[in-house]
């Protein structure tokens, strides 16, 4: 863990001040209830996703490799590597559904998810920057995000497909 956080650290610190920040920005600069909270989804969205996309396009001094072994990369995980992997898309699982009402069910967020992390890790070996192209960080990004989703579905179940957009 102290590697990550000394690679990582000030973009994890950034993301936990920036987000709640933007948020706030965000639900009182628009007028109306219901943008007020596609405003906040909006912000959630990027700033809860983009420090992840830093930190999994980050070049590592390593070779790139592939494990396409469902559950065999999972034993040796520590603690960091499980809860980053959980964290990955959970902005993405959290706040879609809230602003896309599309998506705002659970086989819709578990589809996109699968497709969202399938393409992190396909550019991850397509850009040869030293990370692991895991089936099992496919499982555990999608599993952060159908989580996040279920937390947030209290704002998402409720609302009609054409008050959103």
């Amino acid at each position: 863990m102290g590697a990550a956080w000394r690679d990582h650290g000030t973009t994890v610190e950034w993301a936990v001040l920036v987000l709640p920040a933007l948020s706030v920005l965000a639900y009182f600069w628009r007028r109306r209830t219901r943008s007020r909270i596609a405003a906040v989804a909006e912000v959630g969205l990027v700033a809860g996703s983009l420090p992840w996309a830093v930190m999994l396009f980050t070049p590592q001094p390593a070779t790139r490799s592939i494990e396409l072994v469902p559950l065999h990369d999972l034993p040796s995980w520590n603690v960091a590597q499980v809860g980053g992997n959980l964290l990955v898309l959970a902005a993405f699982g959290f706040f879609l559904p809230v602003r896309v009402a599309a998506v705002a069910s659970l086989p819709r967020i578990l589809a996109c998810a699968v497709l969202a992390s399938s393409g992190i890790e396909v550019l991850q070996w397509v850009l040869a920057i030293g990370r692991v192209t895991s089936v099992d960080d496919v499982l555990m990004n999608t599993a952060g995000a159908v989580v996040a989703a279920m937390a947030s579905r209290p704002w998402w179940a409720r609302v009609p497909v054409r008050e959103i957009g």
